[in-house]
């Protein structure tokens, strides 16, 4: 075993503690969710060219400044950070949303925060806005590689396999290979020469698309010498950012599959009074409180000390990622038939389920960085 200096953050267990503020805010974005995004509406939403609805996106970040909220206030933004921004991403995890605030809201704006202040603004407050939506690609060197051009220009060639709403995003960031090693660059879509493919995924409602450049001008964000700390903290946000998405699915196959065998009746009885039954609803509730202390915990440290979150980020990723799995292939089976039709809900969750998986790295991935971080 190797001898190791404590990896793990040091913060306060007042950290899970709640907050009467962050109660508010779950519960005005509920009550958003509850009124424009019914199962019915985002089934026909994700059907849409764009893959999500216009109108809700426009007012997330015009009544609740979505974009904006974990975006320092010298930047244009609210102040806020990943503890708020994390009871969000609960919510929408929970109604299964496919606005891209993920993506956009999380990590596309962060990943353009990682430049000094003054590099790509012309993306940075459309985006903080909501205005335009940003995207980022897997930080996966070998895919892109990056031209000096002029002066300080730049010039992208290469193909992305997968990219989150890579099909309409406005703009993306990207790791790409430069002389002096890989680089984080922003890429405005609208205006380069991009081709779109759009990708066949399981997940219905969360659409990638590969991109393919040639030429496409690019704009600098963080130089070789500093790109691998920066891709640290951005592979960590996005670990902790799904963590808190499957909270919100565990939550809601929990309250669906309750709800369900609280009403349906065998041999005289609910089905939620058998013991069976009562066991493995007690398993999804236990599953939800592991899922919900490691998310939150995660997104607290990372908002006070991105550089030290990769522990948090990683455990997280591992116990929701399982749970999700768990949660997702109990609430069916406790749903019976229906459950695997098309037209139910929890066809959708299952596919939520599975195609986050591969997103950011599975649960073994997780556990392995843990181990290597540990020194067992």
């Amino acid at each position: 075993m190797k001898s190791l200096a404590r990896p793990w953050p040091e913060a306060s267990p007042s950290l899970l503690a709640p907050v009467a503020e962050h109660a508010d805010l779950r519960a005005v974005v509920r009550q958003i969710l509850d009124d424009h995004a019914s199962h019915e509406k985002v089934r026909v939403s994700a059907e849409s060219p764009l893959g999500y609805a216009p109108e809700l996106w426009k007012l997330l970040n015009q009544e609740m400044s979505l974009s904006a909220l974990a975006v320092p206030e010298a930047r244009g933004g609210l102040g806020y950070g990943l503890r708020e921004l994390g009871v969000v991403l609960e919510e929408c995890g929970r109604a299964l949303v496919c606005e891209p605030v993920l993506a956009s809201a999380v990590l596309g704006v962060q990943s353009l925060l990682r430049a000094p202040e003054g590099v790509a603004e012309e993306l940075l407050q459309p985006a903080v806005r909501g205005d335009v939506v940003v995207t980022m690609a897997p930080l996966e060197p070998g895919h892109v590689d990056a031209v000096a051009v002029g002066g300080d220009g730049w010039a992208v060639h290469g193909r992305l396999p997968r990219v989150l709403q890579g099909g309409a995003a406005d703009a993306v960031m990207l790791l790409a290979g430069t002389e002096a090693g890989p680089a984080l660059f922003a890429v405005d879509l609208r205006d380069a020469p991009v081709r779109r493919e759009e990708l066949t995924t399981i997940d219905l409602r969360r659409r990638q698309a590969a991109l393919i450049f040639e030429g496409a001008s690019a704009a600098l964000l963080v130089p070789p010498e500093r790109a691998h700390e920066a891709t640290a903290v951005l592979h960590d946000l996005a670990r902790a950012s799904l963590a808190c998405e499957h909270v919100g699915v565990v939550d809601r196959m929990l309250s669906m599959t309750l709800d369900h065998v609280s009403q349906r009746h065998q041999f005289g009885r609910p089905l939620g009074s058998f013991q069976v039954i009562k066991h493995r609803l007690a398993d999804m509730l236990v599953d939800l409180e592991r899922s919900r202390s490691a998310a939150r915990y995660a997104a607290s440290v990372w908002t006070d000390d991105p550089k030290g979150a990769s522990l948090a980020a990683d455990v997280a990723a591992a116990v929701c990622t399982e749970a999700t799995l768990r949660a997702t292939a109990d609430a069916v089976q406790l749903h019976g038939g229906i459950a695997f039709t098309w037209e139910h809900e929890a066809h959708y969750y299952v596919r939520r389920a599975l195609g986050d998986e591969p997103l950011f790295g599975d649960a073994r991935g997780a556990r392995a960085r843990i181990a290597e971080q540990v020194g067992v």
